[in-house]
């Protein structure tokens, strides 16, 4: 980091930094172990051009998912137009049980709701903007504030087809059939793949990165299973807190389309013809 940028954090954080080491922190963002002089060990994630208020919509949405007080959520010390600080969750080894922890947090996280289907800010999902503007119903809100606006991108760079702008009319005409049964609006992380899940010191699950908005249940649990695997003891103790509605296996695909888009957005390769797949599939 420049020195501009190192006097920022140290001036927020009260204490110098002695010593950072970069860490693993994602495709977008690049971050490092910060040691304080006053001792203090903790994660610092920067990016040169960061758009504006990306930073500071992640700092308001791990606050937002901390006040569920349903899975831990690292502590945000300080941020600024480039950079945010967190304290340090030092990694461990999964405990037995970590999928069901993981499973029923994210039920309790999800039961202490949204005012509604959006957010009462704009926030980012990596380095794309997040429309967040309330919509009367979710298939509405998944379309005009998710898909539509990731497809335009997506066509604007070269990375998709003009043909998804018919396709998304089709979906729309069935959507509200498919989308299965309505749901208050549930607290969601917003990008919750299998790296966003961090394994803390004692074993337990924690949530980092997230892009936060009031929506359906089921996208955080699709969003698990795009790069990874839902495990059979995730969705019982699920169930357990808060049973999932009939039918929300076939619906996993159509709740991958956003992701499938921003990944179309920003990596191109393959993702394009994944989401022509899901288009295929339901429009």
């Amino acid at each position: 980091m420049d020195a501009a940028l190192r006097a920022e954090i140290e001036g927020a954080l009260g204490a110098r930094l002695v010593h950072a080491e970069p860490v693993a922190g994602g495709d977008i963002n690049q971050a490092a172990r910060a040691r304080l002089a006053d001792g203090r060990v903790v994660f610092v994630k920067h990016h040169e051009v960061a758009p504006p208020g990306m930073f500071d919509g992640e700092a308001h949405g791990l606050g937002w998912l901390a006040a569920a007080g349903a899975l831990r959520v690292p502590r945000v010390l300080g941020h600024g137009s480039r950079w945010l600080a967190l304290e340090w969750l030092e990694p461990g080894h999964r405990v037995a049980d970590f999928d069901a922890r993981l499973g029923r947090g994210l039920a309790q996280l999800h039961r202490a709701g949204a005012p509604g289907f959006g957010l009462d800010r704009a926030n980012f999902l990596a380095t794309l903007p997040q429309d967040n503007r309330a919509a009367a119903d979710w298939p509405t809100f998944w379309l005009e504030r998710r898909l539509r606006p990731t497809a335009e991108l997506a066509i604007a760079r070269g990375r998709g087809p003009a043909r998804w702008r018919a396709d998304l009319d089709r979906l729309a005409a069935v959507l509200p059939a498919i989308a299965g049964p309505a749901e208050p609006p549930a607290r969601l992380h917003g990008d919750l793949w299998t790296g966003n899940v961090h394994v803390d010191d004692a074993g337990a699950p924690a949530l980092i990165d997230p892009a936060v908005y009031g929506g359906h249940r089921e996208v955080d649990l699709a969003m698990l299973a795009l790069f990874g695997t839902v495990s059979p003891g995730l969705i019982a103790a699920y169930d357990e807190v808060w049973p999932l509605a009939d039918g929300w296996r076939d619906r996993v695909a159509l709740w991958q389309l956003y992701p499938l888009l921003v990944h179309a957005v920003l990596f191109g390769g393959g993702y394009g013809a994944q989401v022509q797949r899901v288009l295929d599939a339901h429009s």
